[in-house]
């Protein structure tokens, strides 16, 4: 059973973590390398995993996570127990305890509580954790991940390209934090690429999961002329669905939700990040490490949701179909842009 931890949902606060502020970590940050420091002891497996989650498991980003541990959990490669909900304020005290209870390895994402997190992991260097952050890992035992599904964003931005009507198209979003600005500029560069005329809205909702904001922000969109929706929140694609327009799905594919209405979808598979962190524990190679790479396309952490005939056109799924065998065979490069999107209209 899942352990349940109180607190209401995060808000992000930038007072809990200015980014210019990071530069001065000191030499944690400052000398983050991709890999270093001495690797922790061989574990016997299964070994027992531990994750704390700031929002629901049924958030999409988190929700890949989760699925990857269960999968693991399946098989007997670990134990699995978990804490979602976990208020910003309450994480450290949450990371502790299963770090004092023995967990081999806590996963989460740490965006907000960067500096208490990395402290927590100094205190206990024969714990590995593996953390979503905008930032490099710590040694020894500090490794980070990252949802690099850009390349898939940028395919699902040319089929957006390809499909409106009116030229605008609307993406709502979390917050304006590199993990999701690189997904929209992917997305925004993709559908420029097959179409120069368009152009974007571009609202971010301040919260990681409030469905009806995220509705109402699409609501506006589409009475600005918006007929394609970037539904980077869940609640943009009940917007779609209720206007009549599409939408692009991100991270998990729901188009059997919304039939008719999600025609593309830039899909997150955290199996190999999270099955490359296992083994290493097992085999007490486990160090610091950004392990951001293993969500690219060529890595099987990233792809693009089968493509439906009957929403889009042979010859535009012909095209996307081209351009991402570029990309896997290495011939096209998609920009990794954490700049903030802005509106065009």
């Amino acid at each position: 059973m899942p352990v349940k931890s109180s607190g209401s949902l995060p808000l992000f606060s930038s007072s809990l973590l200015d980014r210019r502020q990071m530069l001065v970590l000191g030499a944690s940050a400052a000398a983050l390398t991709a890999f270093g420091g001495e690797a922790l002891a061989a574990k016997a497996k299964p070994i027992k995993v531990a994750a704390i989650y700031t929002v629901p498991v049924e958030q999409q980003w988190v929700s890949r996570i989760h699925k990857a541990l269960k999968a693991a959990e399946a098989r007997g490669d670990i134990t699995y127990k978990f804490s979602e909900n976990v208020a910003n304020t309450d994480y450290e005290r949450v990371m502790r305890q299963y770090s004092e209870e023995g967990a081999d390895l806590v996963v989460g994402e740490v965006f907000a509580v960067e500096r208490p997190a990395r402290k927590v992991a100094a205190d206990y260097p024969k714990t590995a954790y593996l953390m979503g952050s905008s930032f490099g890992p710590t040694k020894p035992n500090f490794s980070v991940f990252d949802n690099f599904i850009h390349e898939p964003s940028f395919l699902t931005g040319m089929v957006a390209g390809k499909t409106t009507k009116s030229n605008i198209i609307g993406l709502v979003g979390g917050y304006a934090i590199p993990e999701v600005n690189r997904l929209m500029q992917a997305f925004m560069e993709g559908a420029k690429s097959v179409n120069p005329n368009v152009k974007f809205i571009v609202t971010f909702i301040n919260s990681w999961y409030d469905p009806p904001k995220a509705k109402e922000a699409a609501f506006a969109q589409i009475d600005k002329g918006a007929d394609v929706l970037y539904a980077e929140r869940f609640g943009v694609s009940d917007a779609a669905k209720e206007r009549g327009i599409k939408a692009i799905g991100n991270v998990i594919d729901t188009s059997s939700q919304y039939p008719g209405t999600i025609i593309a979808s830039a899909l997150w598979q955290m199996e190999p990040t999270i099955d490359k962190a296992i083994k290493e524990v097992m085999d007490g190679t486990f160090v610091a490490a950004d392990y951001g790479p293993y969500s690219y396309m060529a890595e099987g952490g990233a792809s693009l949701a089968p493509l439906d005939p009957k929403v889009v056109s042979p010859e535009v799924i012909e095209m996307v179909l081209v351009k991402e065998k570029e990309i896997k065979d290495g011939l096209f490069r998609v920009n990794v842009n954490d700049a903030e999107p802005k509106s065009t209209l």
